[in-house]
């Protein structure tokens, strides 16, 4: 059975979703496109909005919390893997 690497899959979810997250905010603040997930996440990562600051706040928040997230599943997964 195949082991996944911890520290790879954290980074690449915490970066997909950082990204994410900071895209989904400029799309708002630009466009007005997305408004109601900006505000929805909005109240878990608290000083996520749609300005420029608001939008690098949600991707370091974001970053970290799926890197984390990322980081748990992995290491799960290679546990019940055994």
């Amino acid at each position: 059975m195949a082991k996944l690497d911890v520290k790879a899959l954290g980074l690449s979810l915490g970066i997909t979703w950082g990204v994410s997250v900071v895209i989904m905010g400029l799309l708002c603040m630009l466009t007005g496109w997305g408004c109601s997930f900006v505000s929805v996440m909005g109240k878990f990562y608290f000083g996520y909005k749609p300005t420029l600051l608001g939008c690098l706040i949600g991707g370091i928040l974001g970053f970290l919390d799926m890197g984390i997230g990322g980081v748990i599943i992995a290491w799960l997964y290679n546990k019940f893997a055994k």
